[in-house]
């Protein structure tokens, strides 16, 4: 074990990209499964090993090739990209045991071995673009992970779903192209592309050529925006999850736009933020202002939408908001409360997949008037959905009330009530739509749909009631979810200008 520990930061992300290749020779769906099912189980072991070393002894440097950084690639891990690790990892590993069934029902058995394929290159990209140290091994990784969602967004058997990847392919490789862009001006400006070099060169680039640092920040701004569905970047984002296979949607929901916000905090705040005084930029103001609008707009779309994968959909946007807009507050406690929603939300919006890919499974529809009376029917499946419906509100003793407490804080600090009962008042919409379900399926007849409905199989079963658990216990014990997420923030804000 001695000699393993030094290259765990390698195995993060060689484990996943050999259990994808196996995967796709194996070319028997339950045979990948189960390789794409040891993976994951392993990877939260070895994420929460470099997660515990950071805690105890500080930051971990992982040279590739030979090459000392910033002239090779590094890998590179902190308590910030640790906590990310360690959540994408437990994601895949609770919900890995859920795909088997859920899977085998909506893709054909021809596709499956390939889908769990693409599950573990997404999974690679996913972690590699959270461990890299370097921009464009980063850039390298966003494209890996985005070609992987993209064949598992239009493997279902919905003929939709193949144009909501289609436009999803389109957004993000414009996306990736303002990024590489802002990469590239980086590079001429400092002459490196680690994150941490570049970020001691900039100091120097600012006073000489301004001009192009700014645009590079915008560049780098607008393509992980992009990726991470910012108002009103988000619009490939509704159908791709609304039609994507269930799985699928539950964990790119519950990670990708994950990691595209952690990248966007890790170049905001640890690589231009040392040298860019934001207080001087618009920066903060935009940033606040997107948030906003994505609390309201998007929660307002919600309200609307009959099917329930789409109402889900368009929440993460309004999310997405509440997790931003910690950012733009760029104190603390706003981003704390940024960070620790990365995990909450993560919980949460699983949770509510999950029940409704059961759903799916046990009726064929996640439409809204087809749940009619279903909660009797599938009394832990909608009790489930119900818990995580609270944790999306922000109802205290769930996981909802601790980020929107800390962005509360931090809000209070900065800005003053207004934006307070801004967030108070956005939390009000949430209430609406998720209370819709809730009156559908638990206070109406039931649907002729729904007649012979039940709890679906254990193996779905127990990850959904797992993560509902989850929902309620991280909103009681804050220690591993909003500690951790406080010495992270505590170490970026204290970089800044």
């Amino acid at each position: 074990m001695t000699a393993v520990m030094p290259h765990l930061p390698a195995l993060q992300i060689v484990v996943p990209l050999l259990g994808a290749i196996l995967a796709g020779f194996l070319r028997r769906g339950p045979t990948a499964f189960a390789v794409a099912l040891a993976v994951s189980w392993l990877m939260p072991f070895i994420a929460g090993a470099l997660l515990w070393q950071v805690l105890g002894g500080g930051s971990i440097s992982y040279r590739l090739g030979g090459w000392q950084p910033p002239y090779g690639i590094e890998y590179r891990v902190d308590v910030f990209n640790a906590f990310v690790l360690m959540l994408v990892s437990v994601i895949g590993a609770v919900t890995m045991p859920y795909a088997r069934r859920s899977v085998a029902f909506e893709i054909d058995e021809g596709r499956q071995a390939w889908f769990y394929c693409m599950y573990l290159l997404c999974l690679t990209g996913l972690l590699g673009i959270t461990i890299t140290g370097d921009a464009f091994n980063a850039f390298v990784f966003l494209e890996v992970s985005a070609l992987a969602t993209y064949v598992l967004i239009a493997a279902g058997r919905d003929r939709r779903a193949l144009l909501a990847s289609y436009q999803y392919l389109i957004m993000g490789t414009i996306g990736a192209t303002f990024y590489v862009i802002g990469v590239g001006l980086l590079w001429v400006v400092t002459g490196s592309l680690n994150f941490v070099d570049v970020s001691a060169r900039l100091a120097e680039a600012a006073t000489v050529q301004p001009r192009p640092v700014i645009t590079a920040l915008a560049f780098l701004t607008v393509g992980v925006s992009l990726k991470l569905a910012l108002f009103p970047l988000h619009s490939w984002l509704p159908n791709a999850y609304a039609y994507a296979p269930s799985f699928a949607t539950t964990f790119l929901a519950a990670t990708a736009t994950k990691v595209a916000v952690y990248l966007l905090i890790r170049l905001y705040f640890s690589v231009f933020g040392p040298t860019l005084n934001f207080q001087k930029l618009p920066v903060s103001e935009l940033i606040i202002g997107l948030s906003i609008a994505a609390m309201f707009a998007a929660s307002f779309i919600a309200i609307f939408q009959t099917n329930l994968k789409r109402m889900l959909a368009y929440s993460s946007v309004a999310q997405i908001g509440y997790i931003t807009l910690g950012i733009g507050i760029a104190n603390k406690a706003g981003l704390t409360g940024s960070i620790v929603h990365l995990a909450n939300h993560a919980v949460m919006k699983a949770a509510l997949f999950l029940a409704l890919g059961a759903v799916f499974y046990r009726i064929g529809s996640v439409k809204l008037h087809d749940l009619s009376g279903i909660g009797p029917k599938m009394p832990l499946t909608m009790a489930a959905f119900v818990v995580a419906g609270f944790g999306i509100i922000g109802t205290p003793g769930t996981v909802g009330f601790i980020s929107k407490w800390y962005l509360a804080v931090g809000a209070l600090n900065e800005v003053g009530w207004p934006l307070v009962l801004v967030i108070m008042a956005s939390s009000l919409l949430a209430v609406i739509y998720i209370g819709r379900v809730v009156e559908v399926a638990w206070f109406r007849d039931p649907s002729p749909t729904c007649i012979g409905a039940s709890d679906p199989p254990l193996s779905m079963l127990i990850p959904l009631l797992v993560l509902t658990a989850a929902t309620i216990w991280f909103g009681i014990d804050t220690q591993w979810t909003a500690g951790i997420a406080g010495k992270a923030a505590g170490m970026l804000v204290g970089g800044l200008k």
